[in-house]
């Protein structure tokens, strides 16, 4: 039992499970054992269930395809009945607690899964890292002095130390993707509607979504086909899938047009390593036969960009009165960048928001002509090949923040307003051996030319075996 997901992912554990190879109570109790060890040096995990909500995870787990394997859910964008979801914040360490399990934990618990905790996040997500005042910073299992990234950087930390093969991560402007790169983990953030956000309508203007990090390609796919689908009054919904997704990544992708660029658009320069290291992923894909050729989608990345802070404003404002169900934040109740987001937000006009809005749906035209002609669009995840602690702060002024936001979702956020797939995958290594993720993107709906693609890569450059030292 010792180090049971060091090679095995969350589909193979189950399987053995279901063989009776394994107890499952023997791997409830062991992976709980290794996970307050990691957690011991990692601080990835806010809260531990036990008791009563540990035994009503055990009975609400069905006998799916993820059969007896455990799971942390973070601390965002998805409730557990019976226990508070913190996003992170001192203000809502408490209260409310949730009176039922959001749409997508429902089906996590009928996939089989056993959710034994909660995963760390930046406040509210608004960081690409994960250090918030409240709970201290998660810290990178590659290299204790660097973030793992985030805003899923909880459960990105915890995976990466094989304490799990998987854990729950969301997407709002590159949270599920910016940890998988610097953890060196596979991240897939799916198309706008595929995994319904119920009971809440939508997040940022429709450019939240969820699902997981992983350490195989494979349990990603798995986990996609437990949780996509919609909830009556959704309101989006992504094109129906042609077959299981977990199929796609057990068939080739056959050849695909693969668009790359060098530098982030609107940007001037790129780290000449993460240059490189575009070059030997665009000659790879060449080698597995597909056409390769550099060249950039047409869209406004600059005003994309103003958008998303219009959107993440006025979200964050709305959020906590929400939330707070008039409860007032006290002086030392919010992270200063949050207060300060809030507080923009409530200057913002409602022909502000749907300006923001409009540039959202502008650039997801804008893509889709894009992939009019071609199939993938590659790049690297994130615009710089570390993250130290402290980069991103959360603890000065806005100015401040945006500087360290910007190299962070430079080749994400725009997915998010446009509401397409994308993936990070971790085929690439600094000299000093830290993962550098390369990043995939699809047209709406093809989350499976994505993980076709990404199973022909894990294949052919394998990842599993290179882990954190210790």
């Amino acid at each position: 039992m010792e180090d049971v997901f060091a090679t095995n992912d969350a589909l193979a554990v189950a399987e053995l499970v279901r063989s009776r190879q394994i107890g499952a109570k023997e791997l409830l109790d062991a992976t709980l054992v290794r996970l307050r060890e990691a957690n011991d040096r990692l601080n990835a995990i806010t809260d531990f269930y036990e008791g009563d909500l540990l035994e009503r995870s055990i009975a609400a787990a069905g006998d799916g395809q993820f059969q007896g394997i455990p799971f942390v859910v973070k601390q965002l964008m998805a409730d557990c009945a019976g226990a508070p979801t913190t996003v992170g914040s001192r203000f809502f360490a408490k209260e409310p607690v949730a009176a039922q399990d959001s749409a997508a934990v429902a089906r996590m618990r009928r996939a089989g899964l056993v959710i034994v905790g909660r995963s760390n996040t930046s406040e509210f997500g608004l960081a690409p890292t994960t250090e918030p005042a409240f709970g201290g910073a998660t810290v990178n299992p590659w290299r204790v002095d660097l973030s793992p990234g985030g805003s899923s950087g909880g459960s990105a930390a915890i995976v990466a130390a094989r304490a799990l093969a998987m854990a729950h991560a969301t997407d709002g402007g590159g949270s599920i993707r910016i940890p998988a790169s610097l953890c060196g983990l596979f991240g897939l953030k799916p198309s706008r509607g595929r995994i319904s956000l119920a009971p809440i309508g939508e997040t940022l203007a429709g450019a939240g979504a969820q699902l997981c990090v992983s350490i195989s390609v494979r349990d990603s796919a798995a986990l996609l086909d437990a949780l996509a689908g919609g909830e009556p009054g959704d309101p989006y919904g992504a094109p129906e899938a042609r077959g299981s997704f977990l199929d796609a990544t057990r068939r080739a992708p056959g050849r695909l047009r693969v668009a790359f660029l060098r530098k982030p658009v609107g940007w001037d320069s790129m780290d000449p390593v993460l240059i490189a290291a575009v070059e030997r992923t665009a000659k790879r894909l060449e080698a597995l036969g597909h056409h390769v050729e550099e060249a950039a989608p047409d869209y406004d990345a600059a005003a994309a960009g103003t958008a998303f802070g219009t959107v993440m404003c006025a979200n964050t404002l709305t959020n906590i009165q929400v939330r707070a169900n008039g409860r007032v934040p006290g002086p030392r109740d919010l992270e200063p960048v949050t207060q300060l987001h809030a507080e923009q937000g409530s200057r913002i006009s409602a022909h502000d928001y749907i300006r923001a809005v409009q540039v959202f749906h502008r650039t997801g035209r804008q893509l889709g002509a894009f992939f009019e002609g071609f199939d993938i669009l590659l790049s690297p995840t994130i615009a710089r090949t570390s993250l130290p602690l402290g980069t991103v702060r959360m603890d000065g002024s806005l100015e401040t923040y945006e500087e360290g936001l910007a190299p962070m979702v430079a080749f994400t956020s725009v997915c998010n307003a446009a509401g397409v797939p994308a993936m990070s995958v971790p085929l690439e290594w600094t000299d000093d051996g830290l993962p550098i993720g390369m990043h995939f993107v699809a047209r709406y709906g093809a989350e499976a030319t994505l993980l076709s693609l990404a199973a022909q890569l894990e294949q052919a450059h394998p990842w599993r075996d290179r882990r954190p030292p210790g």
